[in-house]
């Protein structure tokens, strides 16, 4: 039976024009007033019956070290925009910054607005940040992000496969010493693509030797800063580095050739992403093909199947990338 809005009011006690503002989140109720009645709608079972006309693509920012320069999320987005604009939603684009004091009021008032659907750009969240979202009214879906606690529909590059492949790509060419220059925030991509660094090098026998891991920065000067610092400290390296991402790998490559380190005659170096400037640095990069704007058009399909289907349950969707050969690694003569 539907629950109706007199239903609501003989319950809660409020008047039927009250109930009616606050389902529509029009002003003039007061919070208090609006979270009750909100409550009371739930118990009962109440459904507005209004149809979703618009998906907010969210960009979480905790300290913006991954997306604020990247030239990876405006493919993502474009992918999302288009994808939304072929099934006739809306796309309104909302920048959480978890440093901003308002952040959390603001966060409540996407995870409480039903008029919407969520792409949910996961990138820079930590675990902690997941409990935030845990208990939305709105549908949401997470982007290049996912928390091991909290269950929610995700679509994410397949870190540790594409890991594994490039590393294997390494020791097909004969590298044996290979080591690992990873982003100094470890964000749930970076951790699960060292995870493949790591099992490829288990699976061969390799030792993972501490001197040829090297922490830096997560943009192109300050891993080329930190870079610099490791190689003042280091003068022996590996054949081969596998890095977190392209810009990591770019940063690096600087420092190495300021050093005086050919690539890849002294270094090979591999990076992730397949970022644009990867095709023009010196030499080009090799690195792993991220399917961008495929990710976001899959995202807003997902979450549209999940606004028509409410026992949907909760999907995780890897999505598979392409390894691409260049000229930043050479082969090994045993």
């Amino acid at each position: 039976m539907k629950v109706s809005v007199r239903k609501i009011s003989e319950v809660t006690g409020f008047s039927p024009a009250t109930v009616s503002n606050a389902l529509n989140r029009k002003k003039g109720v007061n919070k208090e007033t609006a979270e009750k009645i909100f409550e009371a709608a739930e118990k009962l079972g109440y459904h507005s019956g209004e149809k979703i006309t618009k998906i907010k693509f969210v960009m979480f920012r905790r300290n913006g070290l991954i997306i604020d320069d990247s030239a990876f999320h405006p493919a993502v987005i474009e992918g999302v925009e288009k994808q939304a604009k072929e099934m006739g939603y809306e796309t309104v684009f909302t920048y959480v910054d978890i440093s901003d004091p308002e952040s959390c009021s603001q966060i409540k008032g996407i995870t409480e607005d039903t008029s919407a659907a969520v792409v949910l750009l996961g990138t820079e969240m930590l675990e902690e940040d997941f409990k935030l979202f845990a208990d939305a009214k709105c549908h949401i879906i997470l982007l290049d992000g996912w928390s091991d606690i909290f269950f929610f529909d995700a679509v994410l590059i397949s870190n540790t496969d594409a890991a594994c492949r490039a590393m294997e790509y390494l020791v097909e060419k004969g590298h044996r010493r290979i080591g690992y220059i990873g982003g100094d925030f470890r964000i749930q991509a970076f951790k699960y693509r060292e995870i493949g660094y790591r099992r490829v090098m288990e699976k061969y026998r390799l030792p993972v030797e501490d001197k040829y891991q090297v922490l830096v920065g997560t943009k192109i000067e300050t891993a080329y800063e930190k870079m610099k610092e490791y190689l003042e400290h280091n003068n022996e390296l590996p054949t081969a580095f596998f890095s977190d991402n392209d810009i990591i790998a770019i940063g690096a490559m600087r420092a190495l050739q300021e050093k005086g380190y050919r690539i890849p005659e002294d270094v090979s170096v591999v990076g992730f992403d397949d970022l644009n400037f990867g095709l023009v640095s010196n030499p080009p990069l090799t690195t792993v093909h991220v399917y961008k704007r495929e990710m976001g058009e899959i995202a807003v399909r997902e979450l549209a199947e999940a606004m028509q289907n409410k026992n949907k349950m909760k999907c995780k969707i890897q999505v598979c990338t392409e390894f691409i050969e260049r000229g930043s690694v050479r082969d090994v003569v045993q």
